[in-house]
Formats: C-alpha cells, structure tokens, sequence
C-alpha cells in the first residue's frame, strides 16, 4: 500500500521513508492539505497530514469521497481537524500525543535569551564590521521571576531549564505538575502571574478556553520590560492588542515561533509575495520582536519520533487496534 504524505518538509523525507520502509511505500507531498489540494488525495485509504492542513467539512468531504479512510496527523495539536465532520464521515484520525519535550522547551529558551541579549541585532551589525554595544544590553535571568502558562511536559522542561538559571518559579495550570513544585514553583492565578513575571512562556494547548488567553487586558498588566514567548499555539496571544502594546514601547522583547494566522504563511517561501497580513507584517517591524515559522519541534530527535508514532498509528489501524492517539475511532477492521 503506498501512504500520501502532504506537506512533508525536504529534512523530514528521508526520515519518512526511512521510518515506512518495510512497511509501506509513502509518496511525500510539499504542498500541504486544504481545499485546493485535497483531490490529490483520491484513492488513497491513507494520509498523512502536517499541523498546517485545513482538515476543513469540505476537505474532509472530498477526502471521504475519495475513498480515504485514515487521517494520520504528524503534530499534538488538531484544533485544525472538524473532528465531528470527521466521525460523522466514518473516517479514523489519529495524531502524536507525545514526542521531545526538550525540543520546543529548549526552543522556547533559545527564543528568550535571544530578545533579552539582542542576539539577531548584534549578529546583523557584526556582519556589516559594526562592533558597538549600544543597544545590546540585556539583563541577567537569574533572580527573576519567571511565569510559566501550561505545566505539563513542555512546561515542565521548561521550568527545569529556568530552574536551572536561578529564576524564581510561578505557574498556572488546571492542576499543578508535583514535579514542578519540587522544584519549587508556586501556583497562582494567571492574574498575578502576568502581574509579577519577568518572563513569560506559554505552554498550553488551544482551546476555545485558552484562545486570546494573553489578551489586551492581560497585556496591560504586565511590566513594561517583561520578555513574552509563545511556541505553543499562535491564537493564544490576541496579536492585534500585541502590536498596540508594542507600539507604545513596552515590553523588553517578544519571541513568537507561532502566529494566529499563520496558515498559508508559515513553512512556504513568501520572500518574492506582498504580503496581505498587516498585523504580521507590523510585528515584524518592531527591533524587539523575533518571529520564527513554527520550528520549535523541528529536531532530528523530536521529528524522527512524530514520524515513528505515525508509521505506528497506521499499522494499529490496519490491525484494528487503537491507542491513545486515536482521536476519531472507526469501526474495527474484520
């Protein structure tokens, strides 16, 4: 059986066909699923998606209609899937619950330390022999508060690492991770934490409870000099009341390595295009914003386990089994 995959990156195919080799012959696709591209996907039982596919009622439909019975998604998340279009279609969607933790957590940091040290404006001035220091200064993390939003395995890695600088620990979660307050993280309201951090990391999921979760309000109540990053779910943060703020000046700096309407932008080469989002196209201005397309996850180690938990996630559908990665069941096979 041959397995379509779409919007397999050029690093991640000898990885996939490397991973499905004895198993499965996989065709990899760099265009990505949505309405336009889904007919390419006629006659094949199984895809594999990419977190960027619109998985969409009409996708799902013309997938369906075409005879495609799994949908093996290469991410955590799937807030991009109609998952009750989906069951209602009799199709079987499966995604990876789990890979590196380290990989988007030690992202995050990287992300962090590059806004609080003016790592991108020193590396562009050195390239042009300019060897100043003016406006480099950044600040030492260690005694500083760190707020971190979601304290489950990213988050955790997370606060190891900022552990690890000497930060005092504050999180927010639904329920609190022991392993976190061994550390010695304190639990409080998300209100205070964005009131007494220096540093801010989100690490949930998004849900309708957490879209906009850093809004207007809660960006006015933070410190004037707090370091916000996000390599979670870009619709998290409220990007317009994001550049309002930014545009009074406030904020040491910003990390994003996701944004709200990242679909159709992210993982394609734009450099030639004019773009249309304003709001992006803002945010990139300011000198104290680094936005990256969504790489967090993007390491051999993290990367290589998404794919071997989908080459799993297929074989356990052709056996009739399911796991925990099952997120739309079908009816076993005989």
């Amino acid at each position: 059986m041959e397995i379509l995959a779409f919007g397999v990156q050029s690093d991640e195919k000898p990885l996939m066909e490397k991973a499905f080799a004895g198993h499965h012959e996989v065709r990899c696709l760099d265009v990505f699923l949505n309405e336009d591209t889904a007919p390419i996907a006629a006659g094949y039982e199984i895809i594999s998606t990419s977190v960027n596919a619109t998985l969409n009622n009409r996708v799902l439909q013309t997938l369906a209609a075409g005879g495609t019975q799994l949908i093996a998604q290469r991410s955590t998340g799937f807030n991009n899937i109609d998952l009750e279009v989906a069951e209602r279609l009799g199709l079987t969607v499966a995604r990876v619950s789990y890979y590196s933790p380290y990989s988007v957590a030690e992202f995050a940091w990287t992300l962090a330390t590059a806004v609080n040290r003016r790592i991108v404006r020193a590396s562009n001035r050195t390239r042009d022999f300019d060897f100043r220091l003016d406006g480099l200064m950044g600040r030492d993390l260690r005694g500083r508060t760190v707020g971190v939003l979601g304290t489950g395995k990213i988050g955790e890695a997370f606060t190891r690492i900022a552990h690890g600088f000497g930060m005092k620990l504050l999180g927010w979660d639904i329920a609190e991770n022991p392993a976190c307050v061994e550390l010695g993280m304190k639990y409080v309201d998300k209100e205070r934490l964005f009131t007494e951090a220096d540093l801010i990391s989100l690490h949930v999921p998004l849900l309708p409870a957490t879209e906009h979760l850093v809004g207007s309000a809660a960006l006015r109540t933070m410190k004037d000099d707090a370091i916000l990053v996000n390599s979670s779910r870009g619709g998290l943060i409220d990007t317009k009341a994001l550049v309002s703020e930014l545009r009074e000046g406030r904020f040491t700096g910003v990390g994003l390595d996701v944004y709200e309407a990242e679909a159709g932008l992210f993982f394609l080469d734009k450099s030639l295009d004019v773009v249309e989002d304003d709001t992006l196209a803002r945010l990139v201005t300011f000198p104290n914003v680094l936005v990256t397309s969504h790489q967090a996850y993007y390491t051999v180690d993290a990367v290589s386990q998404i794919i071997e938990t989908t080459v799993a996630n297929v074989l356990d559908y052709q056996a009739g089994r399911r796991s925990e990665n099952v997120l739309v069941p079908s009816a076993p096979k005989s």
